[in-house]
């Protein structure tokens, strides 16, 4: 979500509950703490298959999103999981869960199960659906990726100094709101994120980043892990095209973003062609070549090339590695 807009809303409440630190959301960005959360290990992708309601046997896939304080959606795919099986329109359900201990209880729409462990099973009333799934960690083919021959590399974990305010965790990956110091025309670029875990967090508040292309056009980042997939969500470029699929990965996954970017065109201070971008998400198709028709909010206005990259902060511990671009 544009900066600009977060910080109009925010004026707009009382200093007592925007400015309060208990107010916002727990976020852990370390994987060695979100281990603790018993949530933690609950949520996350399952695979596996069963009965459909048409009585047919079928594969199936689940995502698991934790609310915090042991509750849970759980959202049901029939075909398998986003981008391995199940597309955009296919069939899919939703159920609520609730932590008992050591047992996730399911329910909703005349349906029942549990999570124990890494196996999850989802039964009708009807005695029509019975479905078994078991816990999976999905990696993107395209995570660790070398840079070919010619590439810049702008990020492998030893040095931030090609960003403008770059910073490293303790860990040696990047922390977001950098700005590229080089600035690029036509390219392709790949680089990789980790969303923090923030299961008390809902909607824009949940691990939000961006990547401002040309500092103007953003592909969003977000913890929009198990929803629609809309425009404003994890891997859309906002206000202008949602993904054709919704692949994002569980919080603290790293994932992969691998776009070719064509800028705007102008002559005589005037564009006569548009910005032309193709993304992939996890290895997964979810733009094809379109053309970016304007900007977006938050930073600057369309212009000529060459221009900066801008990875947005927007508040949040988002973290990135192995970064760099082959122009053409």
């Amino acid at each position: 979500m544009p900066r600009t807009l977060i910080l109009l809303m925010l004026s707009l409440m009382p200093c007592g509950f925007a400015c309060a630190a208990g107010d916002r959301p727990r976020e852990i960005a370390d994987p060695a703490e979100a281990v603790k959360d018993f949530d933690f290990a609950v949520q996350g992708e399952y695979i596996g298959e069963g009965l459909w309601s048409d009585g047919e046997k079928t594969k199936v896939g689940a995502q698991v999103i934790a609310r915090g304080k042991g509750q849970f959606d759980v959202v049901v795919t029939r075909g398998g999981l986003p981008g391995d099986g199940w597309k955009r329109g296919e069939p899919r359900f939703t159920l609520s869960g609730k932590r008992d201990g050591d047992i996730t209880k399911l329910s909703g729409q005349d349906f029942s199960g549990k999570i124990d462990g890494p196996a999850m099973t989802i039964v009708g009333g009807d005695g029509k659906v019975e479905l078994k799934l078991k816990r999976t960690v999905r990696h993107s083919p395209t995570e660790g990726a070398k840079p070919p021959e010619g590439a810049v590399v702008l990020f492998d974990g030893t040095t931030a100094e090609n960003f403008s305010n770059g910073r490293m965790s303790k860990d040696n990956n990047l922390m977001s709101e950098v700005t590229t110091k080089r600035k690029f025309g036509d390219y392709t670029l790949h680089l990789e994120f980790r969303l923090s875990y923030m299961p008390e967090a809902r909607g824009q508040s949940r691990s939000n980043s961006g990547i401002y292309l040309h500092d103007c056009h953003e592909i969003q980042v977000l913890d929009s892990f198990g929803l629609k997939g809309k425009n404003n969500e994890c891997g859309g470029f906002y206000q202008l095209r949602r993904p054709d699929v919704n692949m994002c990965f569980p919080p603290l996954t790293w994932q992969t973003y691998d776009i070719k970017y064509t800028a705007p065109k102008y002559r005589d201070g005037k564009k006569v062609a548009n910005a032309r971008v193709e993304a992939r998400h996890n290895g997964v198709p979810i733009h094809p070549k379109f053309e970016l028709k304007h900007d977006t909010p938050g930073r600057q206005a369309e212009g000529p090339a060459p221009r900066p990259f801008y990875l947005q902060g927007h508040g949040n511990k988002v973290q990135y590695r192995n970064i760099w671009v082959k122009e053409k």
